[in-house]
């Protein structure tokens, strides 16, 4: 079994602020802006947010998208970095929406962002990160509730298509044939996300205290304990206890919490094209069989179904 890396701490996490967004800032004349972002092993980028949407996806590498309920971005607030966009400077009050949430991404995932949604991305492993920005006269054009986030698939096509958006901030010039080009990829890229399936693959996460404490240690290290018990004995409480603030504060049970976290990052390895045997392995089961039947009562098909577009 490959050696696992080293738990991971504040200490050894780099911290960075976003690219400035506002040099991305998408507008009727360009409804759909690209970036690029290059991201080392566990590497975060702090919490921020767009009065724009925002598709987040990676061309390689897994990515943890976070999205915070507490604050959201009012049309009269103008953020630190210039004009409606802005890194927050520190804490801010609870909101009675619900608990945050997480979203382990592999490559052939994205999780789409609202316009005001406060959110940060950490790389699970070294990743290419790829964001669109999309102007609110580009949502209106898709159909459906887009005022949630949620995690969608990444079509062969889609993927290509927003390698070939434009990536340049502004301050560089567009002549009128890119700028054909671009309207074209734009028409192209809605159309997909209208398309687009979404997945069931966000986690619930409270805001704050012992439970918080033992989701972030869980989304790092979800073998540390195998069990209940031992993530109890570490938060200092009983697995009763605990238990019930599983329910309590995230409406699921531990187990239902624990198998999410595992299927999402069996997406991350299975999107390295990792062999099935290895990744239950990984994972703690005792055999593939026994792995295959945990993804199967999860999703309601095979592995070998599930995984295909990873």
């Amino acid at each position: 079994m490959p050696k696992r890396p080293a738990p991971t701490t504040a200490r050894n996490r780099t911290s960075v602020p976003p690219l400035d967004p506002m040099r991305y800032a998408p507008t009727t004349a360009r409804p759909l802006r690209g970036k690029a972002r290059h991201m080392a092993y566990h590497m975060d980028i702090q919490p921020h947010w767009h009065n724009w949407a925002q598709l987040v996806f990676s061309m390689s590498g897994a990515v943890r998208v976070s999205a915070f309920k507490e604050r959201r971005a009012a049309p009269e607030f103008l953020g630190p970095l210039g004009g409606r966009s802005g890194q927050l400077p520190g804490p801010w009050g609870p909101d009675p929406d619900g608990p945050d949430s997480s979203y382990l991404v592999p490559p052939s995932r994205a999780v789409w962002i609202p316009p005001g949604v406060v959110h940060a991305v950490t790389a699970v492993e070294q990743a290419d990160l790829r964001t669109v920005y999309l102007h609110e006269s580009a949502v209106q054009q898709l159909s459906g509730d887009w005022g949630q986030c949620r995690v969608l698939d990444v079509t062969p096509l889609l993927r290509e298509l927003v390698i070939q958006l434009a990536t340049a901030p502004d301050g560089e010039a567009v002549d009128e044939p890119d700028r054909a080009r671009e309207q074209g990829i734009n028409t192209l890229i809605l159309d997909e996300l209208r398309r687009a399936r979404s997945v069931q693959l966000g986690l619930p996460l409270p805001r704050e205290g012992r439970l918080r404490r033992v989701c972030d240690a869980m989304l790092d290290e979800p073998l540390r304990h195998a069990d209940i018990e031992g993530w109890a004995a570490e938060a200092a409480t009983s697995a009763r206890t605990l238990s019930r603030w599983f329910t309590e504060e995230l409406g699921t049970s531990y187990g239902q919490w624990r198998q999410q976290l595992l299927l999402a990052k069996a997406l991350t390895m299975a999107a390295r094209k990792l062999p099935m045997n290895l990744i239950a392995a990984e994972l703690g089961y005792a055999s593939p069989s026994a792995f295959s039947a945990m993804v199967t009562r999860a999703v309601g098909m095979p592995p070998s179904r599930f995984f295909a577009e990873a």
